[in-house]
């Protein structure tokens, strides 16, 4: 990750009753520092006595020193940092990262301030998603801090999550990465890829079947479960990536398993289902809170659409962005160990509003109300959803708000475009007026192709209202529109 932070060690510049102007001055002027590294740019410098963040600036730009005697030194430029960034790092000890008397200058990132002097608390979700973050940065793969908060939070939500998008955007890595940075690896078994292939047609391919002796052979998926159903086990997560999960349709070999991860119940503490397995040689396997489901997709000719069952118990989630020139892994510390959790870090604690209603009824309003806006939108074109969705979205949206992670408006905006907008697709006047009509509730604005980008980017539900963007000209050019041609 790009260093964004500059530490700045004073010392007899620095006296007790200095004022904020002349703390500024000494902080800002005459120091060696290399120009490429200023002209890549960093957020904030900060000013550190006797191994104290005394003040942080908001890093503006820099000037050369223009006495002849310091050449090779530059000043400068900045203001006070926003409040929140200086209510958490004013007062901080950075004797940890800036070590020793030589060079009064440590540049550093914002999150590692944060993590390692536990401002955010070793067991949060912050702490944990920052590890997770950084894990994957450093492995060459590029993907946001948000994004990946939303998988995380989608993981919590259900254990079932379908990551789609172009081919070669890293989904399959994603997920490997995710779970080695958790400590679950293909080498202790707590991950674990089972392609899927174009002949499945039932649930023997993933579960198991009774060979010509009438002996059970288990299938991939439930070798998994014999292993985190082991008591032992059963504080570790568990990932299974079906990976090109719609190369077969799903409704077919992954109908049992869906309709099983609807019967989980709270049992002594712990979300578990109905069986799965039930067989003399491999006992009775269930699905336990420490088992996560992943499936990959990608939407072209040779693949399967889905159904609204199989939409409406996933978190699906786009990855179509790439960034190529992402090559911070070279330069990033080697201490991207991987962390081992516990399952209960990773799992839900929710199975129906009831359980989260009373401690959270605020919130739980306010986003119903907002999801019943959409539905009476959605009602006309039979595409409105029931209680599961709604639910679904409000436990994520409380896991989000418990760990104060993303705004309320980002977070419904993930939960809008990976749970509400999948299940969209029609070829009549219908469809297009719900599609315009849902741009209306995403922007506050009328449907304007001409305008379009810059109402997108100003929009409260931006990430949706980008997709409807791409939906509506199709079927106003084309006379068909679908989430997954768009």
């Amino acid at each position: 990750m790009k260093e964004d932070v500059i530490l700045i060690k004073l010392t007899v510049s620095y006296k007790e009753d200095i004022t904020p102007d002349e703390l500024y001055e000494v902080t800002s002027v005459s120091w060696k520092i290399g120009e490429d590294r200023l002209k890549e740019g960093f957020k904030y410098y900060c000013a550190v006595y006797k191994n104290e963040i005394k003040e942080v600036y908001k890093f503006l730009s820099y000037e050369k020193d223009p006495h002849p005697e310091k050449a090779g030194r530059f000043i400068l430029k900045g203001r006070p940092a926003d409040e929140e960034i200086r209510s958490k790092l004013i007062g901080m000890d950075v004797s940890k990262i800036h070590k020793g008397s030589g060079n009064p200058i440590k540049y550093t990132t914002l999150e590692k301030l944060l993590i390692e002097e536990k401002l955010i608390d070793n067991s949060s979700d912050l702490k944990i998603l920052h590890h997770i973050h950084n894990y994957i940065l450093s492995k060459g793969y590029h993907y946001t801090l948000e994004q990946i908060t939303n998988f995380y939070l989608s993981l919590k939500t259900k254990p079932f999550v379908i990551l789609s998008g172009i081919s070669g955007t890293g989904k399959t890595k994603i997920v490997q990465l995710f779970s080695e940075s958790l400590g679950a690896t293909a080498d202790n078994g707590q991950f674990s890829l089972i392609p899927v292939r174009p002949d499945w047609s039932d649930g023997s391919d993933l579960i198991g079947y009774r060979d010509i002796k009438g002996e059970f052979r288990a299938g991939p998926f439930t070798k998994v479960l014999m292993e985190a159903n082991k008591p032992e086990n059963r504080d570790k997560p568990y990932f299974v990536l079906l990976d090109e999960m719609n190369l077969a349709r799903v409704e077919y070999y992954f109908s049992d398993l869906l309709s099983v991860m609807e019967s989980r119940d709270n049992k002594d503490g712990e979300l578990v289902s109905d069986p799965v397995v039930e067989e003399t040689e491999v006992g009775r396997l269930l699905m336990r809170d420490n088992l996560f489901i992943i499936g990959t997709v990608n939407m072209d000719e040779t693949t399967h659409p889905f159904s609204p069952k199989v939409l409406d118990r996933a978190n699906t989630i786009e990855y179509n962005e790439v960034v190529l020139d992402h090559f911070g892994f070279l330069s990033k510390e080697s201490d991207a160990e991987p962390l081992s959790v516990s399952n209960k870090q990773v799992a839900g604690r929710f199975l129906n509003i009831k359980d989260a209603f009373f401690d959270h009824e605020d919130l739980v309003r306010k986003v119903t109300g907002l999801l019943v806006e959409v539905n009476t939108i959605l009602e006309p074109i039979k595409a409105h959803f029931g209680y599961r969705v709604r639910d679904e979205v409000c436990f994520y949206m409380i896991y989000n708000n418990e760990g104060q992670l993303m705004k309320f408006d980002d977070a419904f905006d993930y939960q809008l475009a990976q749970k509400v907008l999948p299940r969209l697709t029609g070829n009549d006047q219908k469809t297009e007026v719900a599609l315009k009509k849902l741009f209306l509730f995403c922007t506050s604005h009328e449907w304007d192709e001409m305008n379009a980008t810059s109402i997108v980017k100003e929009a409260r539900f931006s990430k949706s209202a980008e997709k409807l963007s791409n939906m509506i000209p199709k079927i106003i050019k084309d006379g068909f529109a679908s989430f997954w041609g768009s």
